[in-house]
């Protein structure tokens, strides 16, 4: 059989030398990027999860400054004047609704601020109220998620680098923690601390707010630090074979310094989009402990306690339950909504 002689046909422009448009465009400095700011430009691309951030911002703000200018304080009981008799005409006002008083200001032609929400069952301006609440919920919430990000990060980076003995009594401890039932621990904290710290907080910013909320705390400090230790540990029992770990280990770098200086950082994706997420879960918890009165104490108001005030004059006035309701729902889920579109943006598996 007679062989076929082989051809190929070679585009001959394709190897022709470059122009010098085209080496300048190779050339040319382009600005530099990193992890961070690529993670930022993802974040602002995702429309959902950048509304949800402004809705908690402006929500923070105004639960921060609008008590400072607003006429009407939380705990004042408006138809309760010294050295005169009860006012009841202050109590279970309507939106912009005025009490007797008021409306005889208005009628001699002065300017009265007016109720937003109306008042609740003694007589307090509820618009204010809900602020407060809105603000407790919120502190409440970044603070337990920072209690948590800082001794899950801890524990979980330090099981994860030393693993062996250290890493198996670490997670046994977590197996344990996670067996511990979370309302069961609030409450008996709950008692205990109300009768250990009566009237040790006296002045203090937790004397006003009560024992309950440092029983919260310390729930958070027990229990929910174990999903984010978790995280970490598996991130770092990937990382602690890579080279650079190993370098610092072979230059003589202590545990400490290599798990503050390379683990940690390169598990910040881990981090922010655990923490993000924790926020919503704390503040749901405060919201339903304080709905069961395990919150707050009286007469500082938290959304949940609100809520749970508002279960007595449900028929009569359903928005007093409503608003509280819709302003939990509405932080809860911009704070979901940006999670996710954290996770979405700095998670490195989602984006190759």
């Amino acid at each position: 059989m007679k062989k076929m002689p082989f051809s190929m046909h070679v585009d001959v422009d394709k190897f022709l030398p470059a122009t010098d448009a085209e080496k300048e465009y190779l050339v040319q400095m382009r600005p530099s990027s990193t992890f961070f700011k690529d993670g930022v430009r993802r974040l602002l691309k995702n429309k959902v999860a950048t509304i949800s951030f402004f809705v908690v911002v402006i929500i923070a703000l105004v639960s921060i400054f609008l008590p400072m200018f607003w006429p009407y304080s939380y705990d004042a009981m408006l138809g309760n004047v010294p050295g005169a008799p009860m006012d009841s005409s202050y109590n279970n006002l309507a939106p912009f609704e005025y009490g007797a008083t008021e409306q005889a200001r208005i009628e001699a032609g002065e300017s009265v601020f007016p109720h937003v929400f109306g008042t609740d069952a003694a007589g307090r301006d509820y618009f204010i109220r809900v602020v407060y609440g809105t603000r407790i919920s919120l502190a409440v919430g970044f603070f337990a998620s920072i209690i948590v990000l800082v001794i899950g990060v801890t524990i979980g980076s330090i099981a994860g680098y030393f693993g062996g003995k250290v890493d198996l009594i670490i997670m046994r401890i977590v197996d344990i923690i996670y067996s511990l039932p979370d309302m069961l621990m609030v409450i008996l904290l709950a008692a205990v601390l109300r009768d250990a710290l009566d009237g040790k907080l006296d002045g203090t910013v937790f004397g006003r707010i009560g024992s309950n909320i440092i029983s919260l705390f310390l729930v958070f400090a027990i229990l929910y630090w174990v999903s984010m230790s978790r995280l970490l540990r598996g991130q770092i029992l990937s990382l602690r074979e890579q080279e650079y770990v190993l370098a610092s280990e072979a230059a003589g770098a202590k545990g400490g310094w290599i798990i503050r200086r390379h683990l940690i950082p390169n598990c910040i994706s881990v981090v922010i989009i655990s923490t993000a997420l924790q926020i919503p879960n704390a503040i749901f918890t405060e919201s339903y402990l304080s709905f069961l009165g395990l919150g707050v104490n009286a007469p500082m108001p938290s959304l949940g306690s609100l809520a749970s005030d508002a279960l007595n004059g449900i028929t009569s006035y359903p928005y007093r339950l409503v608003i509280p309701a819709v302003v939990i729902s509405l932080i809860v889920l911009s704070l979901n909504l940006f999670g996710d579109g954290l996770r979405d943006a700095f998670d490195p598996k989602l984006n190759g």
